[in-house]
């Protein structure tokens, strides 16, 4: 009998839906036709690859209600809040849809007698995209948009927990009239992921997902000269500076780090806030994290879902439990929270106090409702506490000062430099982490020159 894969909804712990795992005929199958393919879509008018690109957003959209649906039954975001990752979904397809003549239109130099010179973007061939569950529309989309816009073909594996997004993609690309071959989806273990992204028709990766599963993809690419765009972990962290709009700071980080109970890899993880101002942060913090409502994801009232797994919420607990031993003072108590329960995903949020950077809460990724919150001095030393991580995703400054955030946001070794917002992709700004968040790039016009590779004209011109 076939493997299958179980999703088990953090929602009742039942199971949600069962697909069987692709194996090697699979896998064959889908490499060959995306291999097939790949020449007649790289051929096919850029105009043509945007129209019936755009037709398949419209068709994913129009089942948008029943697809938030499902994202909080598989993945257990509160369903008041589902229905925003498909918006933001919307955003980015049409962005870098739109993004895609200029990313994409050829590169002239100053002309020269006698020739005729221009640099093209070239499809890659094959890109295999491996997403994961936390967003698994929002990440998805960063690779698998622009990759057939350039004129890839693409095939996705999602995550185990999210796999009802793959098949939404594909259902949405066959109702738009995508050729045979060019987007196609399957389900894998972790040992045919690795088969599949070995293979020498596979001409690109794009990983969104842990620190351990980027490195198992560049040593799976090791003996092949090809890219893979990795979207790793993240610790990203916040500056409140003594100027800052303290109600607004609160507000949004609070949120940037308990939206999605805390399981997303640029929400905020450490907090660092001027003496000046800190006592008050963290009174306002605690008072709003007491209006959350920890419950049932498919009710309205409920803004605080369950993490995605016992194991993950376990985690959390864990890590949170050796800060308080070490030290650590926790403001929130989870008495106010009842649907908390040991030994289930439903976890409450989480402020801690009297945290350093020995404490695995403010090193190594939580990826959950717990926020670590530092006093400092003033910028020099929340700049070089903010860099001190394995990191570099995302980092806030929150201030009113934008030349100082500025001269802040230069010394820091992030990807993307935040002034008083934070957890939100801008389709028009290059999505990409440094250090152990992982290499490469997304989004914007930046995005589309990792998906192809440049091709030189020289023209010599007949005289």
């Amino acid at each position: 009998m076939a493997d299958v894969l179980k999703t088990i909804s953090p929602v009742d712990g039942r199971v949600y839906c069962e697909r069987p795992l692709g194996g090697g005929a699979e896998i064959e199958a889908a490499l060959a036709a995306a291999a097939r393919a790949a020449a007649g879509w790289k051929a096919t008018p850029l105009d043509r690859r945007q129209a019936l690109l755009a037709a398949a957003v419209d068709a994913l959209l129009a089942g948008r209600e029943g697809a938030a649906e499902e994202l909080t039954w598989q993945m257990g975001r509160p369903i008041g809040q589902s229905p925003g990752e498909l918006r933001g979904f919307e955003e980015r397809a049409r962005f870098m849809l739109d993004a895609a003549p200029a990313a994409l239109a050829d590169i002239r130099p100053a002309e020269k007698a006698g020739f005729d010179r221009w640099i093209r973007r070239e499809a890659l061939g094959v890109v295999f995209v491996v997403a994961p569950w936390n967003y698994p529309f929002l990440t998805s989309v960063n690779a698998i948009i622009p990759a057939l816009a350039a004129g890839n073909t693409v095939i996705l594996k999602h995550s185990h927990q999210t796999p009802l997004v793959a098949e939404r993609y594909a259902a949405a690309m066959r109702a738009a009239g995508l050729p045979d071959g060019v987007f196609q989806h399957i389900h894998l273990s972790h040992g045919d992921t690795e088969r599949m992204i070995r293979d020498s028709r596979v001409a690109f990766v794009c990983f969104t997902g842990s620190v351990a599963g980027g490195a198992a993809v560049q040593k799976a690419l090791s003996d092949r000269f090809v890219g893979a765009g990795l979207e790793l972990g993240g610790k990203d962290p916040a500056y409140v500076r003594a100027d800052a709009d303290l109600d607004q700071a609160v507000e949004t980080l609070v949120d940037g780090a308990f939206f999605n109970s805390g399981q997303s890899c640029c929400g905020i993880e450490r907090i660092y806030v001027d003496a000046a101002i800190h006592d008050r942060f963290v009174e306002a913090a605690v008072a709003l994290t007491g209006t959350y409502r920890l419950g049932d994801p498919t009710k309205a009232d409920t803004n605080l879902g369950p993490m995605v797994r016992t194991a993950a919420a376990d985690f959390v607990r864990a890590q949170t439990a050796e800060a308080v031993v070490q030290g650590a003072r926790a403001l929130v108590d989870p008495r106010a929270f009842p649907a908390d329960r040991a030994g289930s995903p439903y976890l409450a949020p989480q402020i801690l106090t009297g945290v350093d950077h020995s404490m695995r809460v403010m090193n190594e990724e939580t990826f959950g409702p717990v926020v670590g919150i530092m006093k400092v001095s003033g910028d020099d030393e929340a700049q070089h506490l903010m860099n001190d991580s394995r990191y570099g995703l995302t980092a806030a400054i929150f201030t009113r000062d934008v030349e100082a955030a500025a001269r802040i946001g230069d010394g820091l070794e992030t990807g993307t430099v935040f002034m008083n917002r934070c957890d939100y992709l801008d389709p028009s700004l290059a999505w990409t982490g440094v250090k152990d968040s992982g290499r490469g790039c997304t989004l914007s016009r930046v995005g589309y020159e990792h998906l192809t590779r440049p091709k030189s004209f020289h023209f010599r011109l007949p005289a």
